[in-house]
C-alpha cells in the first residue's frame, strides 16, 4: 500500500498544494484556485498517486471551507496545523525564503511526522449557525463599544458635567442626547418638559434622570468652541448606540432560539453563571463534540484555564499561563466563572479560599474556572443537568 501525504497551504482565492511520499520526496507541487471544478481535478490527481491520502491544512474556516467541505465529503481524513506551528517550525527547513510552495511542503512533511494531530470534523448544523450568530454578536458588540466610547469623548468636550453623570449603558440616557446635549437646551427646556419629553418616548425613571441633568446643566454656563457641530455628532452617535442596542438584541433572540434546538441545551445552561449567550458561544468555540479533545485536561488547556510546565535542568514544579489556547473559549470559562461567584455558593466559597491561600483575583478565578471544566465535562459526557448535591450511587 501506497501512503502519501498532501499538505495545503490555503488562501482566499488560491490555494498551493504539495504531495510526499514516505521518503518525503515531492510528488506533486500545484497552486489552484479556490473553486470547486479546480479543487475536484486536484482531488483526482491526488488519488492517483498512492492508495491511501492524509491531507493537512493551515486554516480550518474562511477560504478553506470549500476545501474542507470537498475533502470530507469525499471520505478524505483533513487534519489541522495552525499557521503560527507552521511559520515557527518552517525555520528548522532548509532555506529561509517563504513561498506558498514551501508552507504547503512544510505542513504535508508535519502532517507525515506527527501523531497528536485531531482530524478535522463536519460540524453539526446548528452548532455552525451559533458560529455565525455568535461571531456577528461579537462584531456588533465591539462596535457598540467604540461607538459609546466615541460619544462619551465628544461629550465631554463640549459638557463634561453631563459625560460624567449619565450611564450610557442604559437607553434612558441615549433618548435622551437624541433630543438634547447642550446646557443652554436643557436649562431652555424645564425639569416639566423634559419629564414629558422623556416619557412620551418611554423612558423609565424620567423624574429622576430629569433632575439629575438639570442640576448638571445649572453648573455650566459657558458655551465651549464648536458646541453646535459637537451637538450633532452627539445626537448621531446616540442614535447609532441605540441602533446598535436593538441589533444586539436581535441576534440574542436568533442565537437563543437555535441555541434551544441544540441536544446539549440544557445540560449546558444548568451550570451556574453559563447562560444562554455563554452557552452558545461555548458551542461555538469547542464544536460541541467532546471527543474530538479525549479529556477534561485538554479542553482545559485548549480554553487557557490550565497552566502550562515549564520546567528545565534542576527547576521542576514551575507553572506558567499557556501562550497558545483559543481566546474566545477562555473568555466563556473566565465571565461564566465570575458570574458563578455571584450566584453560586460552592464557587464562592471556592473562591475564597484561593484568595485566602494567597492568589490574587484573577489567579482564583482561573483556579475556580479550571475546576468548572471539569464539571462541565463530566456533565456533557453523562448528559445530565448540573445538580448541587451530585446523585448517589444505586446500591446492589
Amino acid at each position: 500500500m501506497t501512503l502519501i501525504w498532501a499538505g495545503i497551504d490555503a488562501g482566499k482565492t488560491h490555494h498551493h498544494c504539495v504531495v510526499i511520499d514516505e521518503s518525503g520526496r515531492r510528488l506533486l507541487s500545484r497552486r489552484v484556485a479556490n473553486d470547486e471544478p479546480e479543487l475536484l481535478e486536484l482531488l483526482t490527481d491526488v488519488l492517483a498517486l498512492g492508495d491511501e491520502v492524509t491531507w493537512g491544512i493551515d486554516l480550518a474556516d474562511g477560504g478553506a471551507a470549500l476545501v474542507i467541505a470537498l475533502l470530507v465529503s469525499h471520505g478524505q481524513p483533513v487534519h489541522y496545523i495552525s499557521g503560527r506551528a507552521i511559520h515557527r517550525t518552517s525555520e528548522s527547513y532548509r532555506g529561509e525564503g517563504k513561498t506558498d510552495a514551501k508552507d504547503a511542503d512544510v505542513i504535508a512533511d508535519q502532517i507525515r511526522i506527527r501523531r497528536d494531530l485531531q482530524p478535522l470534523r463536519t460540524g453539526n448544523e446548528t452548532v455552525t449557525d451559533l458560529k455565525i450568530l455568535t461571531g456577528r454578536r461579537m462584531d456588533l458588540v465591539a462596535d457598540r463599544t467604540r461607538t459609546v466610547n466615541r460619544l462619551r469623548a465628544q461629550l465631554a468636550g463640549i459638557f463634561p458635567g453631563l459625560e460624567r453623570v449619565l450611564d450610557l449603558t442604559n437607553t434612558g440616557p441615549l433618548v435622551l442626547l437624541t433630543g438634547y446635549q447642550t446646557p443652554a437646551a436643557l436649562r431652555r427646556t424645564g425639569r416639566k418638559r423634559l419629564e414629558t419629553w422623556l416619557r412620551n418616548r418611554r423612558v423609565l425613571r424620567a423624574d429622576r434622570l430629569a433632575e439629575t441633568v438639570l442640576e448638571a446643566a445649572g453648573r455650566q454656563h459657558t458655551s465651549l468652541p464648536g458646541e453646535k457641530l459637537t451637538a450633532r455628532m452627539v445626537h448621531t452617535l446616540a442614535a447609532e448606540v441605540i441602533a446598535l442596542n436593538q441589533q444586539v438584541g436581535e441576534i440574542d433572540k436568533a442565537i437563543e432560539a437555535r441555541f434551544r434546538e441544540h441536544r446539549d441545551f440544557e445540560v449546558i445552561t444548568s451550570m451556574p453563571g453559563l447562560g444562554v449567550i455563554l452557552g452558545a458561544e461555548f458551542l461555538a468555540a469547542t464544536g460541541g463534540d467532546m471527543t474530538a479533545f479525549g479529556t477534561a485536561d485538554r479542553l482545559a488547556g485548549f480554553g487557557g484555564v490550565a497552566p502550562a510546565p515549564r520546567d528545565s535542568g534542576k527547576i521542576s514544579g514551575n507553572l506558567r499561563r499557556p501562550r497558545r489556547y483559543n481566546r474566545r473559549l477562555q473568555r466563556v470559562f473566565y465571565i461564566s466563572a465570575l458570574f458563578s461567584i455571584r450566584r453560586c455558593d460552592e464557587s464562592r466559597r471556592f473562591y475564597e479560599r484561593k484568595r485566602a491561600e494567597g492568589k490574587r483575583h484573577i489567579q482564583a478565578v482561573l483556579a475556580l474556572a479550571r475546576r468548572r471544566v471539569n464539571v462541565l465535562w463530566a456533565l456533557l459526557r453523562d448528559g445530565r443537568t448540573y445538580e448541587l448535591t451530585p446523585p448517589t450511587a444505586l446500591t446492589a
